[in-house]
């Protein structure tokens, strides 16, 4: 069940941050009120997924794969460039949350 938890946080934190261009400022409505609701839903999902995981770990996860997912975002749907930097910035943090889980022992 973590692993439910861990993948709620990351999708809802990827919605909302997906959202936060959109809240102009948070000055419209509603699209602040999804986004912070998204990030509501995201921490008591990690909240409850850290309760059986290692909050290093849970926590490199949950940032490296949100980032991920939001460069690709900014590139496909928000007109962002993806430039050589970016990419190989998400690779070195891919690679480094998978050395933390490689290194993460017993909890």
């Amino acid at each position: 069940m973590p692993y439910v938890f861990l993948v709620l946080a990351i999708s809802s934190e990827v919605a909302a941050t997906s959202l936060l261009k959109s809240t102009d400022g948070f000055t419209r409505l509603w699209p602040t009120l999804a986004c912070l609701a998204g990030y509501a839903v995201s921490f008591l999902a990690l909240a409850l997924c850290v309760r059986d995981l290692p909050v290093g770990v849970v926590y490199a996860v949950w940032s490296a794969v949100g980032t991920a997912a939001i460069v690709a975002i900014g590139a496909a749907f928000l007109g962002e460039p993806l430039t050589v930097p970016k990419v190989v910035g998400v690779s070195l943090i891919i690679a480094g949350v998978v050395t933390v889980n490689l290194g993460g022992g017993a909890h």
